[in-house]
């Protein structure tokens, strides 16, 4: 299933992150592992933050995916199903 991960990373840990090299190694690890189709990063409510959309095969591969960004940059992340526009119109398609 197609879906899109936010990761809203806090400020003093990022910080961190980019003066030891741990910020830029965590994110390549992570796009390695999920190969994203589309990946951005930018600031948002106030703080860094990446969005990453990817096939996630099984929900049990976020313990191991998203553990790095939750315990060295105390990210809060979200996960939610997403379609591109030919998916949005198979979906249109079938309520007729």
């Amino acid at each position: 299933m197609r879906v899109m991960l936010r990761a809203h990373l806090d400020t003093m840990a990022a910080n961190e992150g980019i003066k030891s090299g741990a910020l830029p190694t965590a994110l390549q690890k992570l796009m390695d592992q999920i190969k994203p189709e589309a990946a951005y990063f930018g600031p948002s409510a106030g703080v860094r933050t990446c969005w990453m959309v990817f096939d996630m095969q099984d929900s049990s591969q976020m313990p191991p995916l998203l553990e790095d960004l939750f315990q060295q940059f105390n990210a809060e992340i979200e996960i939610a199903p997403v379609m591109d526009k030919e998916g949005l119109e198979k979906g249109l398609k079938a309520l007729r």
